[in-house]
Formats: C-alpha cells, structure tokens, sequence
C-alpha cells in the first residue's frame, strides 16, 4: 500500500467512525494509560424537602375601559416679525401711522416744517393654535398682537404726552383673537377678527407703509360669522354673513355684513399684502356690504329722546394674476389688486378717518351768554347734526388700485405701486368756524422691496399725500420710508 493510500485512509478512520470496516492502518503502540482515580464515597442520603404549599388562587384582571382612539395632539404655531421703521415726511403732525389724518395746511408751522421719525410700533406678535379633530369638527385659534395701540393719554404733545413715551413705551394691544369652528356644513367664527366687508385681508395692497393707507379698508371687530367655501372643479365660491361690533353701542343692533367672493383656484398669483405677508392667492373676485343703524343722542344740551338713521356700505374687490406665478417659481409674476367702496356712516371701516368733521354748536341762550354744550354718544366721523337739528351720515366714495411685480431670476426683488383716490359728498356740511373738514384725498406710492434671506426683507418708499379741504385749500406731503423686517 502505498503511503498517499495510508495517509487518506488514516483520515477517513479519524473523521469518520462508520467505516470502522474499512483497512486498519499499521498497527501502533498503545499510549501509556493514565493512573486510575479513586471512585468518590457515596454522598449520605439527604433528608426529604417538604412539600411546597400551593400558591393563593389569582384574581382575575380586571377590564379596563376602552379609551376613544386619539387622533391628533395639539398644535401652536409661533409667528409674526420684528420691524424697524425709518420716516422722514416733508410737513409735521403724521404718525408712523399716517392712515387718513389731516395734513398740516400750508403756510402754518406743521406745514412749512419737516421731520423724522424711527419707531418699531408695527413689530408682530402671534400664535396659531390647532385641537385634535372631533366628531368631524375642526377647531383652531388665532392670537396676535402688535404695538401700535392708543396710548391712554393721547397723541404726542397732546394731554401731557411725551414723545419718547409715545415712540418708545408703546401700548401692546390685540389686533386679531378668535376660534373658528370648521364643520362638514359650515365654519362658524367668534372673536375679534378681519371685518367681513371688503373681504379684508385677500385684496390688500402691497406697501412699505404701515396698514391702512389712505383710501384703504382696513378694519377689525368682535364678531360671530357664518362662512361657507363650495369648489367646483377649477372654481370655488365663499360665502359669508357675520354680525359685528356696532360704531354705537347705543344703536343695540349689531352691524350686518354679508359677503360673496368667487375664485379661479386654477390660475395663482403672487400677492404680498401690506410689506410682510406674501403668499400665493388664487384669482378672486369679492362683493361685500354693511348695513348699520345709528341711535344717536337728540340735539340738546339735554336730551331726552333719541335720532335714528341708518348707514350702508358697498365694496367691490379684485385680485388679478395678469402673468400667474406658482409655488416654485414667482419670477416675473405681475398681479394686479383693486377695490371700489362707496357708502355712509362708514369712515370707521377706513383707518383714522374723520375728514375733520364735527359736531355743531348749540345756539346761545335768548337773553345771553355761553352756548350749552352738545355731548354726543358716538364716535366722530361717523353720524353728525347740521345746525338745523337733523342727522346725517358722513358719506364717503374711495377707489384704489395696485400692481406689484416680481423681477427676475428669483423673485426675491420686486417693485409695487399703488393710487387711492376718496371723496365726501357731504362734509362741507359739517364745517366750524374754527375747524375746515377735507373732502378730497389722492395718495400714491413707488415701492421697491428685497429679500435678503426667507427670514429678513427690506422696504423703501416715496408717497405722495394730498388733500383738499372744503375751503379749496391742497395741503401736500411727501414722505420717504426705509423699513426692515425680520420674519418668523
């Protein structure tokens, strides 16, 4: 046998035992075996354990209810922005908030002097909340703040207020707190919010001023609304009614509003409404009115009875997308914004507005001496007596419009204008001797804004104010804003 044979076979009988049959390898001689060990000495019997007791019977356990599925947690959404306002205005007396104030006439001190203003009043604060759905119903909250409330004393320089007191400790107020209710049949609105008429905020235009300009509807009051939002295809129509805070408590009838808006959800523009908020709309349509009653206290130093008169509103709106944008691309997007108002009794529905109406003076006693004093119980602007005794609501007839366009290659530049037009058809009637109302308004603003990140956009303006008082006087001013916001 050769000794690759041997070699193999010797492995096989080393891995496998079942070949035991095969050839034996040449014999070897046998290992030493290793000494025996001693056996150990059996263990001495254990003493039984006892036995063990049987376990205590277990309780059954108990059902525990079943708990409704959780659908969703609770959301709060912080937002808002921080801005930084730098004003210079060719004439003295507006605020940061110019809105519908009086200009300084010409030829007197306000008028013939300049000044500057910084402030950050317009900075904004607010939270979205959201609860978890049930039974189909959504709910969700709204709060947000700002700075830009009255200061308890007054205006600057008046009633004893400072300047400073008034730029740098402004009142912190609300602007928008309200919970809407949003069900498979309607949403239903309460608190304070956007009012109904003009569909405010989805035509607003696109400025560096701070909101309302003039000409602009531009309002928020306690209310409870009543909206409903119907899609057809590319189409949808809202439609909404709401009964709103009055002017005059003393009326004890809530405004009514009412509101209809119809969208092309197909076709988008790209819309930034005031210098902070930009989003993509849909094309739109809105008609919206206001019916008011005012129960004003009698023409007497003291009244007894009340005069009744009723005051109405009609706005028409519209948002244009002339070159459409989309979410990805807003370059080169152009979008157009108008509104048309006419109504009386409404001048609380603009921003500050008055046109330097007032009341008349009681006639002088028979036999001499000071005139007795008429106190109203309603705001000024809204409803006034001639001297003949009856009451009149102021009326008012505005239109604006805006275009705002986006250039290229981002969008992130842009360029907006925008031109208000309003008139009072009765204002004259309610002059004084020592107080001349305006009743013609024209304003108009170049704007140029840039976003320098997603978080921080800059703003610069040049408006043009006028307005010619009853006594055919123009008063004008020019104002240049630089604006910084830092959005959240």
């Amino acid at each position: 046998m050769s000794k690759s044979t041997c070699l193999v076979t010797l492995l096989l009988f080393a891995a496998t035992p079942a070949l035991a049959q095969a050839p034996e390898p040449p014999p070897q001689p046998p290992a030493p075996e290793p000494p025996a060990t001693p056996a150990p000495e059996p263990a001495p019997a254990s003493t039984p354990a006892p036995a063990a007791e049987p376990a205590p019977p277990q309780k059954p356990a108990e059902a525990k209810p079943q708990l409704p599925a959780v659908v969703g947690k609770w959301e709060a959404t912080l937002y808002g922005y921080v801005e930084a306002d730098f004003i210079y205005d060719s004439t003295q007396g507006l605020n940061d908030l110019a809105a519908n104030a009086g200009l300084a006439r010409p030829n007197t001190y306000a008028g013939n002097h300049d000044q500057f203003t910084m402030g950050g009043r317009n900075s904004r604060l607010g939270f979205r909340l959201a609860a978890p759905s049930y039974n189909g119903i959504k709910t969700s909250a709204m709060l947000e703040m700002d700075f830009l409330g009255n200061q308890p004393a007054g205006q600057p320089f008046v009633n004893g207020v400072s300047e400073a007191a008034f730029i740098l400790n402004p009142t912190f107020r609300f602007r928008h707190y309200n919970f809407k209710m949003e069900t498979p049949y309607v949403d239903v609105l309460f608190g304070q919010y956007w009012q109904l008429f003009g569909w405010q905020s989805a035509f607003h235009p696109n400025t560096v001023d701070i909101q309302g300009v003039p000409g602009q509807i531009y309002s928020r009051s306690p209310q409870v609304r009543v909206s409903k939002k119907i899609t057809a295809g590319d189409m949808s129509v809202d439609l909404a009614i709401a009964a709103v805070r009055p002017p005059q408590k003393a009326s004890a009838t809530p405004d009514g509003q009412a509101g209809i808006k119809l969208n092309y959800d197909k076709l988008k523009a790209w819309h930034t409404a005031g210098g902070s908020g930009s989003a993509l709309d849909s094309a739109s349509v809105g008609v919206s009115v206001v019916g008011r009653r005012f129960a004003v206290n009698e023409f007497s130093a003291t009244p007894v009875n009340q005069v009744t008169r009723n005051g109405y509103g009609l706005s028409v709106d519209a948002l244009i997308p002339v070159v459409p944008a989309t979410k990805e691309h807003r370059e080169n997007a152009l979008t157009l914004t108008g509104d048309f108002v006419t109504g009386a009794g409404i001048a609380d529905l603009y921003a500050g507005l008055t046109g330097g109406v007032q009341q008349p003076l009681l006639p002088a006693p028979a036999g001499g001496g000071a005139a007795p004093t008429y106190t109203p119980n309603i705001d000024n602007g809204l409803a006034l007596f001639v001297p003949d005794g009856t009451l009149h609501p102021v009326q008012w007839t505005s239109f604006m419009v805006g275009a705002q366009y986006y250039l290229p290659p981002s969008g992130n530049f842009w360029v907006s204008g925008n031109y208000s037009h309003m008139h009072s058809g009765n204002a004259n009637a309610f002059a004084l001797a020592k107080n001349t109302p305006w009743d013609t308004s024209d304003w108009f603003d170049i704007n140029l804004f840039c976003d320098v990140t997603p978080a921080v956009r800059f703003g610069l303006t040049f408006d043009r104010f006028a307005q010619t008082y009853v006594d055919k006087v123009d008063a004008t001013n020019y104002r240049v804003q630089f604006s910084a916001w830092y959005l959240f």
